[in-house]
Order: structure tokens, then sequence, then C-alpha cells
């Protein structure tokens, strides 16, 4: 992906993960009663603080917060965009 975007400092370009579609018992979820995606794939990261390197890389699938970021729409996809003390933890794959 070559999207022509850089964060600054310690914010993290994240794509959210499709909402969940169906429930474990096979009941299909309303697009109106959908819960907002809280997992995503980390598209850029910017340099980090001075003093605090980011953890997160390019790549890694992580987990935030329900309410975390902004929201941002780049190429015809949305994207959010967050300080990465919003990321809650890595998925390893």
């Amino acid at each position: 992906m070559a999207l022509k975007i850089k964060p600054l400092a310690d914010r993290v370009l994240v794509e959210p993960m499709e909402a969940e579609t169906t429930t474990a018992s096979g009941i299909i979820i309303p697009d109106n009663a959908k819960e907002k995606p809280q997992k995503g794939k980390v598209i850029a990261i910017g340099s980090g603080k001075k003093d605090e390197p980011l953890t997160v890389k390019v790549g890694d699938t992580v987990l935030y917060g329900k309410y975390s970021g902004t929201e941002l729409k780049l190429e015809g996809k949305d994207y959010l965009m967050m300080r990465e003390s919003d990321i809650l933890a890595i998925i390893p794959a």
C-alpha cells in the first residue's frame, strides 16, 4: 500500500478491520446494531518522541479503545489516526 501520508511524532495510522457480521451461534447482525471495530492493522507510523521510540510497526494487528483516534477517509478508505498510547495491545499473528 502506498499511501502518501506520514504521521508525526507518536501518532499511528490504523486501518480498522471489518465489524463482525454474525455471532458465534450464527445469528446475522444488522448494520445498525454492529459494534465499532476495536481491532485494526497499522498502516503508517510516526518517528516517535525524543525519549520514547514507538513499539508498534507497520503491519502489526492492534487492539485499541472503542472511541480512540480521529476518523479519516483517504483514497476512499476509512482510517483512524491515533496516538500510540491509545493502542491497548499488539495481537500476535
